[in-house]
């Protein structure tokens, strides 16, 4: 298959070495696989972060953000479009992206999270709402209050130069800085959102586990 123009743009600016790394990620699962394999970034505001794909590889550590910007260069590398989606909680919450694709018409979500939940998707919804929507009840505070409000439709990355975003060895800030200004639509009315039953003390447990320590060990299941 003849590559495309963004394609060739980006393979120019890899290394040999992260060619082969690249080279492996054909699918969707595969990046998945990859990402589960590298530790949270569990670094504190004031120690912020926001790595390149490149950056990313070479550090083997990324939060969400950074692990999605390393599915979607993976993607785009395949031919695939290097898609976000943002999903957007209430101020004292975080919010959560993740790489879209997808497979038969039906759209998937690859994800790094140390959470139990907020993690992949399979390729069986039939809009970015539907698959935003299933990470909804999930979506809660320790006190077990509801925070998702808003979800964004697919963020294409092919839009800036790869040289901007994949390969950057200063922070790329201006990425989620992007991805928070393009329109954003509302989980459910706002009414709605005013009757949401808190989620119970059995479901508040079984999230409380989280999957990486700070110091970079996975905790055993």
């Amino acid at each position: 298959m003849a590559l495309t123009k963004y394609q060739h743009q980006l393979r120019a600016l890899l290394s040999p070495d992260e060619r082969r790394v690249f080279d492996k990620l054909d699918t969707p699962q595969k990046i998945q696989d990859l990402l589960d394999h590298f530790p949270a970034n569990l670094l504190s505001s004031r120690e912020h972060t926001m790595k390149s794909p490149r950056q990313t590889l070479r550090d083997r550590r990324a939060h969400c953000v950074e692990g999605a910007m390393l599915a979607a260069a993976a993607l785009a590398y395949h031919g695939r479009p290097p898609l976000l989606l943002d999903l957007e909680s209430v101020d004292e919450d975080y919010d959560h992206v993740v790489a879209l694709f997808k497979e038969g018409g039906r759209w998937g979500a690859i994800s790094k999270t140390n959470y139990p939940v907020l993690r992949w998707r399979d390729a069986v919804y039939t809009s970015e709402r539907e698959l935003a929507m299933s990470y909804f009840h999930e979506y809660f505070l320790d006190n077990g209050a509801k925070t998702l409000l808003r979800y964004s439709k697919a963020f294409n990355l092919q839009k800036f130069d790869p040289a901007k975003w994949v390969v950057a060895e200063g922070d790329v800030d201006w990425v989620p800085e992007a991805l928070g200004k393009a329109p954003h639509y509302p989980i459910a009315p706002a009414a709605s959102l005013k009757k949401l039953r808190k989620a119970s003390k059995i479901e508040i447990a079984a999230t409380a586990m989280r999957e990486w320590t700070k110091s970079g060990k996975k905790n055993s299941l």
